[in-house]
């Protein structure tokens, strides 16, 4: 036994002589890693700052030339800037649009003039720093919610262009609601480390092997309407994937559908059908505009400041990207069969399903030969019952469809596409009609856990617009 107590007080004393040898290299270790961490806490926020540039007096209205703000108010329009700066009823350009994002809520800022509240004080230089590198004017950085990552893109003469449009605009004192992001995303320096990885700052670079007008309309689309914010995926930090360029993402409770080829339009989207419903938002081939698209058509690409030539050069750039012209003998083919298919359910067909999708949808949505009408849009058309998800049937059915940019149908019968049913319809009939119309007016697999599906977007309440 006191063998034993002696070879185990011989162990301890090694080990203790051990980890007395070791305790110097050890802190050394620890104290290099702090050292480290500290460091490398110095060159981020030193990467992060960014120094306040100098508030100046509001510049007189009258002192931009009318040229120069008439065409900002086409490039204004254009990148519906209105819309994500406009709260519903408030006043233009005076911000608290509420952007609902993974990460929370994030008003838009009050950029009209006025010194206080918007950005009257801010001078060119300041304005093209918040375009181009996504930092205001006082040093803090933007939110990547506003898009600064497509208007880097813009050309010194269209932001000089912007600039004296919005500081020509009625000065609006308005103070927006605070976002609810996080508290650790709420950090302004930390955007730093979103800009290392995802934002590069360039100037668009024209396509040599594409048209004038190709190049325009993919220089308004990329640089200034930022058409791939709402069409391309994002990842977990919010940043796009880059190698699915505008695969079709969900946003703001909707899908935008995808507009390459992977399109699930059963008619092909032509420049003349783009053009169409970017110009008016309806087309008899692919109905009308709702949801968040209705922000970038409603009071903008509508607009008549927004020259044809423009809303042509933008349809030329996603035809091409689809694929149209090379699927347009498709087109006559699918609207053919779609028109066949648009009696089913008006006839006794002992199938309850059918009863219901005549009792509740057929007045507005049957179509006869030769094509159908942009006031009654066919859905054997609508990319809503061709999408992989039934989230955008589900959507239009519980919420209805607005003409306008404001929230959903809440303005009146006067701006209303298609009224909401979600007061009138249960789950289960909302089921049942997707049910239907899924199997009868597409070749498309069903879709499942459709009941479920319709519960948690209707607990979800309205998406917005």
């Amino acid at each position: 036994m006191r063998e034993m107590a002696s070879e185990m007080k011989s162990s301890s004393n090694r080990a203790s002589g051990t980890d007395w040898k070791r305790t110097p290299k050890t802190r050394r270790v620890l104290v290099g890693s702090l050292l480290a961490v500290f460091l490398a806490g110095v060159v981020f926020f030193a990467l992060a700052w960014r120094p306040s540039i100098a508030p100046v007096a509001r510049p007189v209205p009258g002192s931009f030339p009318a040229d120069l703000v008439a065409k900002g108010e086409a490039l204004s329009a254009i990148g519906h800037c209105a819309a994500c700066h406009t709260a519903p009823g408030g006043q233009p350009f005076a911000g608290g649009y509420a952007l609902h994002t993974p990460f929370g809520i994030i008003y838009g800022n009050n950029i009209s003039p006025d010194p206080a509240t918007g950005i009257g004080a801010w001078s060119p230089e300041a304005f093209t720093r918040a375009m181009r590198e996504g930092v205001a004017r006082d040093g803090s950085h933007l939110l990547p919610a506003f898009p600064y990552y497509a208007f880097t893109q813009l050309s010194d003469d269209d932001i000089k262009a912007l600039y004296a449009y919005l500081m020509t605009r009625p000065a609006a004192s308005n103070t927006v609601p605070a976002n609810t992001i996080p508290a650790p995303l709420r950090i302004r320096a930390l955007q730093e480390g979103w800009k290392i990885l995802f934002f590069r700052s360039a100037r668009f670079r024209p396509n040599p092997s594409k048209s004038a007008e190709w190049n325009r309309g993919a220089y308004l689309a990329n640089a200034l309407g930022d058409c791939s914010g709402c069409h391309t995926p994002r990842n977990v930090l919010g940043g796009e994937e880059g190698g699915h360029p505008y695969a079709g993402w969900l946003i703001e409770g909707w899908i935008a559908p995808a507009l390459t080829d992977t399109n699930p339009s059963p008619v092909p989207w032509t420049q003349q059908e783009l053009f169409t419903y970017l110009r008016t938002g309806v087309t008899p081939l692919h109905g009308a505009t709702g949801s968040t698209m209705a922000l970038a058509i409603r009071g903008a690409l509508d607009l008549p400041v927004v020259p044809d030539s423009d809303v042509r050069a933008i349809s030329l750039y996603f035809g091409e990207m689809d694929r149209a012209s090379a699927r347009a003998n498709n087109g006559e083919a699918a609207t053919q069969e779609a028109l066949a298919s648009s009696s089913l359910g008006s006839v006794q067909e002992h199938d309850p399903d059918a009863d219901l999708y005549a009792s509740a949808c057929m007045s507005c949505h049957y179509n006869r030969a030769p094509t159908p009408l942009a006031a009654r849009p066919e859905l054997a058309l609508n990319s809503s019952l061709s999408l992989p998800e039934p989230t955008n049937f589900i959507q239009v059915v519980l919420n209805g469809v607005s003409n306008t940019e404001t929230d959903n149908n809440t303005e009146g019968a006067a701006g209303l596409v298609m009224p909401a049913y979600g007061s009138s319809l249960t789950n289960s009939e909302v089921a049942r009609l997707a049910a239907y119309l899924r199997r009868t007016r597409t070749k498309s697999p069903p879709w499942n856990d459709l009941e479920k599906k319709v519960a948690s977007i209707r607990r979800e309440g309205p998406a917005y617009h």
